[in-house]
């Protein structure tokens, strides 16, 4: 089974979709492997499991994420770099 593209629509409106890894990528411009480090940092929003062979994100919270990194100082630090103190 493939999965649909979203609709730039679906892509911009956040809501209670389920979007598979594919999708997810469509939306977050990083590698699978940053993804699944920043979901085990806590930094990502966690994926669950849809059926035995599927996992799935919310769209919603992808979005919030999303809203949230706009919204930073726009100065994501690598894993283990802390903040230059002033």
């Amino acid at each position: 089974m493939t999965t649909r593209p979203l609709t730039t629509k679906e892509l911009l409106t956040p809501g209670r979709v389920l979007i598979l890894r594919p999708q997810l990528l469509q939306k977050v411009p990083l590698s699978v492997r940053t993804i699944h480090d920043m979901e085990k940092r806590g930094e990502f929003p966690k994926h669950f499991t849809i059926s035995p062979t599927k996992v799935a994100w919310d769209l919603a919270e992808v979005d919030a994420w999303i809203a949230e990194r706009k919204a930073s100082s726009g100065q994501a630090r690598r894993p283990g770099h802390k903040k230059a103190s002033s």
